[in-house]
C-alpha cells in the first residue's frame, strides 16, 4: 500500500521513488516506503491550503474537533502494541519503552481535547458604551511539521494534536530513519474522519521536500525538532516568507550533584538520565557536575552501574537499551569519544562497540563514562547524542551554576540536593527550559517544554503549546456609527 497521504488519498511518490527502512537491532530492511519528491511536497501543501482556505477543518465546531481528538487517542490505545512494536523496530529501543510513548502520544491528545475547549476569547473594556471590544483567537493556517527520528511517534503528536485541535491543516513529514510508526498515526487520523487535505504526509529526505515545506507562501508555520544546523537553515528559509518558525534544537543537558544526597540514588538518577535510549534523547543529561567530595565516589557508581546495562534486542524480556539508529549515527558517537580522549578526558567505562555476537550485526555502543573533563572540551560542548556522559566538577554552589549555564544551548537541566531552599535557588538560577529538582527526566502534557539559548525558540505542551498555532485577532465594533468628524473640509 502507498505511504504518501495527500488530499484524502494514499499514493505512490509521483516521480516512483523508494527509501529503505532498517531495523537497527540487526541491519534487515523492515519495508521499502515512497520517498517523496518535490512535486509530492507542491500537492501536499497545496491541499492543505485548499481545505484551510475552503474552510473544511477551520470551520468546524471547536466541540467536534476535541471530539476527533478524543477518537485519536481511543484508536492509539485501540493499536497500542502494533504502534509500540513498530517503533521498537523502527529505532532500537525496548518495547517497554515503546509502550510508554504510546500511552504519553495518547494522553496528549486526550489533553489537547480538553484544552481546546477553554474560551480564551476576551472582551476588552475601553471605556465606551458604543463599542464591542473584542480580542479573539483563529488557527495559523497551514503548518509544516517536521519530526526527529529518536521518538517519531512523540514529538510528532506534540505537534499533530494542538495543530489539529487549534483548527490548522497540517503536513507531516517525519524522519526518512523512522518513518513507520508516523504512517500508522495518518492511517489512524483518516479513520477518525479528519477531512481531506487537513492531514497530509510526505516521507524522505530533507533535501527533497524540505525547502518546500519551509520555504513555500502557501505554509503558514513551521514546527521542528532536530539538529541545530537543519534548525538554522529552516529559520533562514522561513524569514523570506516571514512564516511563525517554532523549533527544538536539542540541548547539552546538566545534571547538577551536591554533596548531601543519598549516593545510591544519585547514582540512579544520573544513570537514567543519561542512559535511557541509548542516550538519543535531546534533554538527556550528558554533563554530570558534581561536588568534588564525592565526585570519585558517585563516577565509579555509575560506570560500575553502566558496565551491567543489558544491551540488546528492545524485544527480549529483560534488555534495558537497544542500539544506535544507524551505522552512521553510531560512527559520529564513536567520533566523539575519540576527540573527547584526544581532548585529554580520561575514559572510565565504555568507549566501544560491545562484545558479543548477539551484537555485532546492530548499531551498538557501550554506555560510556568520560572524566577529567572540563568546559573547554568539544565533548564537553556539543551534543553527541549517545550513551556518552562527561564529568567536571565543582567545590561550591555559584561555581556549579555558572558551570550549569555555561552552554550554548538551554533545553533541559537538574540538581540533585537534599536541601529544599539550595535545590528550589540553583534550579531558578539554570537557564534551561525545564529542571528537576531530585529527578530527571519526567513530562508532562499540562506542562509547556522548550528550550533557551541555542536550543530553540516557541514551546510544545501546555497552553503555550496550543497558542503556537493561533492567531490573536482584535475585532472593534461601534454600536452607533456614525461620521468620524475627523476632516471638516
Amino acid at each position: 500500500m502507498p505511504e504518501l497521504f495527500i488530499d484524502g488519498t494514499w499514493r505512490a511518490a509521483l516521480a516512483g521513488g523508494t527509501r529503505d527502512v532498517v531495523n537497527p537491532y540487526d541491519g534487515r530492511v523492515l519495508r521499502t516506503v515512497d520517498e517523496a519528491a518535490e512535486a509530492d511536497a507542491e500537492a501536499a501543501v497545496l491541499a492543505a491550503r485548499r481545505c484551510f482556505d475552503a474552510g473544511t477543518w477551520p470551520a468546524t465546531p471547536v466541540a467536534e474537533r476535541a471530539a476527533l481528538l478524543a477518537r485519536t487517542a481511543d484508536l492509539l490505545q485501540r493499536d497500542r502494541e502494533e504502534i509500540a512494536r513498530t517503533e521498537t523496530q523502527d529505532t532500537g529501543k525496548t518495547l517497554p519503552e515503546s509502550r510508554v510513548d504510546v500511552d504519553d502520544v495518547t494522553a496528549v491528545f486526550r489533553y489537547y481535547a480538553e484544552q481546546v475547549l477553554v474560551d480564551l476569547d476576551r472582551t476588552v473594556d475601553v471605556g465606551r458604551d458604543d463599542v464591542v471590544s473584542k480580542v479573539v483567537h483563529q488557527p495559523v493556517g497551514v503548518c509544516s511539521l517536521i519530526a526527529p527520528w529518536n521518538y517519531p511517534l512523540l514529538q510528532m503528536c506534540w505537534k499533530v494534536a494542538p495543530a489539529l485541535a487549534a483548527g490548522n491543516t497540517v503536513v507531516l513529514k517525519p524522519s526518512e530513519v523512522t518513518p513507520l510508526s508516523t504512517v500508522h498515526l495518518v492511517r489512524l487520523l483518516a479513520e477518525a474522519g479528519y477531512p481531506a487535505g487537513s492531514v497530509n504526509l510526505l516521507l524522505g529526505g530533507g533535501g527533497a521536500v524540505g525547502p518546500v515545506l519551509t520555504g513555500h507562501p502557501a505554509v503558514d508555520l513551521v514546527s521542528f525538532t532536530g539538529g541545530l544546523d537543519t534548525g538554522r537553515a529552516i529559520i533562514r528559509t522561513a524569514a523570506e516568507t516571514v512564516k511563525r518558525t517554532t523549533v527544538e534544537l536539542g540541548g547539552k543537558n546538566p545534571q547538577v550533584v551536591f554533596a548531601d544526597v543519598d549516593l545510591d540514588t544519585a547514582v540512579d538518577v544520573v544513570l537514567t538520565g543519561v542512559f535511557l535510549h541509548a542516550g538519543q534523547v535531546c534533554s538527556a543529561g550528558t554533563r554530570l557536575i558534581v561536588e568534588d567530595s564525592i565526585a570519585d565516589a558517585l563516577v565509579a557508581g555509575v560506570a560500575e552501574r553502566a558496565g551491567r546495562i543489558r544491551l540488546g534486542n528492545g524485544f527480549d524480556e529483560g534488555v534495558e537499551s537497544g542500539p544506535l539508529v544507524s551505522a552512521e549515527h553510531r560512527d559520529k558517537v564513536e567520533a566523539y569519544v575519540a576527540l573527547g580522549l584526544s581532548e585529554g578526558a580520561r575514559l572510565v567505562t565504555g568507549g566501544k562497540r560491545p562484545d558479543g555476537d548477539d551484537l555485532q550485526r546492530g548499531f551498538f555502543y557501550s554506555p560510556t563514562v568520560l572524566d577529567s573533563c572540563d568546559r573547554s572540551m568539544r565533548i564537553v560542548q556539543e551534543e553527541t547524542f549517545g550513551p556518552i556522559l562527561t564529568v567536571e566538577r565543582f567545590t561550591t554552589e555559584a561555581e556549579a551554576v555558572e558551570l550549569a549555564n555555561d552552554t550554548a544551548y538551554g533545553l533541559a537541566g537538574g540538581v540533585q540536593t537534599a536541601d529544599v531552599e539550595r535545590g528550589e535557588r540553583v534550579a531558578a538560577a539554570m537557564r534551561h527550559g525545564t529542571v528537576w529538582i531530585n529527578d530527571f527526566g519526567p513530562y508532562v502534557p499540562q506542562a509547556e517544554w522548550g528550550g533557551m539559548g541555542m536550543s530553540g525558540n516557541g514551546r510544545e505542551l501546555g497552553p503555550a503549546g496550543l497558542h503556537e498555532y493561533l492567531e490573536t485577532k482584535h475585532v472593534w465594533r461601534s454600536t452607533r456609527p456614525g461620521p468620524v468628524g475627523q476632516f471638516t473640509g
